[in-house]
């Protein structure tokens, strides 16, 4: 286990290693990756019934009715709710897919994963950039990063001294206490800049 994941309760844990991995190996930004993994907030083995009688499985919530429609290429609702990464590495293609062939700016695709109704896409898309902006300062902190909107983009080094002086932003709750800050509830769209990772730690 890297060293900066070892204060994490062990599902936090599998759910971030999971969520970096699964971002790298489709190529999409690790925290929306983890801000969406936050904000469906399941765990392995779990079942949340809705109220038209379908399910939301596993960590990465997927639903049955969505499932049903994966069944021909052999995935279960029992594969997305087991523990590992494959929820995540699956929630990740679904993402891609998002990102690569729908309509609107990137926050209305990504929050196309929960719903492409109107009304629930926007209270999702609000909340969605907010935990991905706290997990881009997070990952900053820890990761060499990549801007993925700069064409050429080299690597942005951030120390934490550095994102405390930017911006308050809190840290996942996860994270150490000295990497913490206040919560900033004026983040929005155009102030966000989703990031891509490099496995090679600043320490």
């Amino acid at each position: 286990m890297l060293p900066f994941f070892v204060d994490m309760p062990p599902q936090i844990q599998e759910r971030v290693v999971c969520s970096i991995s699964a971002a790298v190996k489709y190529e999409i930004p690790a925290n929306i990756v983890l801000a969406v993994a936050e904000k469906e907030g399941g765990k392995p083995g779990q079942w949340v019934r809705n109220s038209n009688g379908t399910h939301d499985v596993g960590p990465m919530q997927f639903n049955t009715k969505y499932l049903r429609d994966l069944a021909r290429y052999g995935i279960t609702a029992d594969d997305v709710a087991a523990s590992g990464c494959y929820s995540y590495d699956l929630a990740a293609w679904r993402l891609r897919m998002h990102i690569r062939n729908d309509k609107g700016d990137l926050w209305t695709k990504v929050a196309n994963y929960h719903s492409r109704t109107p009304r629930y896409n926007t209270v999702y898309r609000a909340d969605l950039i907010r935990k991905a902006t706290k997990w881009a300062y997070w990952l900053e902190a820890r990761f060499v990063t990549l801007d993925v909107m700069k064409e050429g983009a080299t690597a942005s080094p951030v120390t934490v001294e550095q994102v405390a002086q930017q911006t308050t932003v809190e840290a996942p709750a996860s994270a150490p206490a000295q990497h913490k800050h206040a919560v900033n509830s004026s983040v929005n769209s155009s102030s966000y800049v989703p990031r891509s990772i490099s496995f090679s730690s600043r320490d």
